[in-house]
């Protein structure tokens, strides 16, 4: 006898040999109801603190022109791109970084926004490189950008430090906002041009910068023999390797007295003056105790040009949490008009993790939505039919309502799975039009009338029966 054919829309149920498509692809992450509720968590916290700093949301495409990442960082970065080609259009990428997008679009209507421009992006970024811990093929990331002056400065060098304060500003807020601590985390500053002086005074040729500062990028990412070797690549004798090692580890606490740091890295007051500038913000401010100049921080990306900064876990066990800087001229390279800007990115897994490790993390049961009321039957005449018409009335005024969708007729069994889904009230529909309405913090009980039911529950939940959601 012949099978029938499979209805529609069946799936040939997954052999042993393709158990693989049962998880998510290397890198990535599947995110269920209670890790994201953890996601929203910090999303909502991110989102928090860049309004209340007075930075606006966007948001652009997932993909872009691939060319418009080559632009900004060059050749090198398409290896680490995935690389998408639809119907003869021109190459795209899955976006690695929110930074061009967001010059594109501020180069696209650059005279129409007024400036200063604040906005800030909660985008999903790929990157197609080997995951390890604290990097993953794909992750969140907050990106808060200041872009045009503040204001009018006879020293634009000074000025420009109001709109580094307030990124800075803005990222040590957010990790106040979820329980971290200046002992717990620092904000590491430093200068590409500052380093750039630093590094000539030890040989490095200028030619040879840009691997000085790569090397420098990730010093603390390879061995000292390593880092010895590579050094010596760039045409230094083991002395300048040596002097090289020391101006990596020049670090100052940015509540110091000014003087100690200027003699730490023996530069002229000239030399330094936006790192000056830049102290006298974050003092006004309060948030020189988050903060140390360090010269080994340079961030490896080339449009850096002045001010850059990372964010650390104090114990160096996790990759940076946070980083970012000023990239005057970005907007140029779009087509736009010139236009001083900087930012910073901070991705989720980091943060995630270095929260997780200070138990910072709220449980995920408590970041679960909690329903006002769990809608159940007495199994009195007809209550089963009455609690659908009951629970569509509750939503309808507003109300986070759940109803069982069980059989039993045990009353005590679906108290339990109200309480398992942490409602705070239970709506018993009895078989005389009312209902019975349970704290299940409390165990207190009284009976109200069905067709009151909505505005006895939207008065316990402190909202109108007529609100909606909020």
């Amino acid at each position: 006898m012949q099978r029938p054919p499979p209805p529609p829309g069946y799936t040939t149920p997954i052999m042993a040999d393709k158990a693989h498509l049962l998880q998510a692809p290397k890198g990535m992450r599947d995110f269920y109801p209670a890790d994201m509720a953890v996601r929203r968590h910090i999303e909502s916290a991110w989102r928090r603190v860049a309004t209340r700093h007075g930075f606006e949301e966007i948001e652009g495409p997932t993909f872009e022109h691939l060319d418009l990442y080559t632009r900004k960082s060059g050749e090198a970065i398409v290896s680490e791109i995935f690389r998408i080609q639809h119907r003869g259009d021109a190459e795209l990428a899955l976006r690695p970084e929110f930074t061009p997008t967001l010059a594109r679009m501020i180069a696209a209507r650059a005279a129409t926004l007024p400036q200063p421009i604040k906005w800030f992006a909660i985008p999903l970024h790929y990157r197609a490189e080997r995951p390890q811990r604290g990097r993953l093929r794909e992750h969140i990331q907050w990106n808060v950008d200041f872009v045009g002056r503040p204001g009018a400065s006879d020293d634009d060098r000074r000025g420009l430090a109001v709109a580094d304060a307030e990124v800075i500003g803005c990222m040590i807020d957010l990790l106040r906002e979820l329980g971290l601590t200046e002992q717990i985390v620092r904000i590491k500053i430093s200068h590409r041009e500052v380093a750039a002086s630093l590094l000539r005074s030890v040989g490095v040729t200028d030619d040879r910068l840009g691997d000085a500062f790569a090397l420098l990028d990730r010093r603390d990412k390879i061995g000292p023999d390593e880092f010895a070797k590579q050094a010596t690549a760039l045409g230094l004798d083991s002395a300048q390797v040596v002097r090289l090692d020391g101006v990596a580890q020049i670090r100052v606490g940015a509540d110091q007295p000014w003087d100690a740091f200027r003699e730490a890295i023996g530069v002229d007051d000239e030399t330094i003056v936006e790192l000056r500038a830049l102290r006298d913000q974050l003092d006004r401010a309060g948030l020189l105790a988050w903060c140390e100049w360090d010269m080994g921080i340079v961030r490896g990306l080339a449009y850096y040009t002045g001010i850059v900064f990372e964010a650390y876990e104090v114990t160096g066990a996790e990759r940076a949490i946070a980083g970012g800087g000023r990239y005057d001229g970005l907007i140029e390279l779009f087509n736009g008009p010139s236009m001083p800007a900087c930012g910073f990115g901070m991705g989720d897994v980091v943060l995630s993790l270095v929260l997780q490790e200070h138990d910072l993390l709220p449980d995920a049961d408590q970041l679960m939505p909690r329903p006002d009321v769990f809608v159940v039957p007495s199994g009195k005449d007809d209550a089963d039919q009455r609690v659908i018409s009951l629970v569509a009335s509750l939503r309808s005024a507003g109300l986070h309502a759940r109803r069982t969708y069980r059989t039993t007729r045990n009353i005590g069994k679906l108290l339990k799975e109200a309480a398992a889904c942490r409602a705070r009230y239970a709506a018993i529909v009895e078989g005389d039009g009312s209902v019975t309405l349970k704290n299940l913090a409390t165990g207190e009980q009284e009976t109200v009338k069905e067709t009151d039911l909505p505005t006895a529950m939207a008065s316990r939940a402190g909202r109108r029966p007529d609100a909606g959601e909020s």
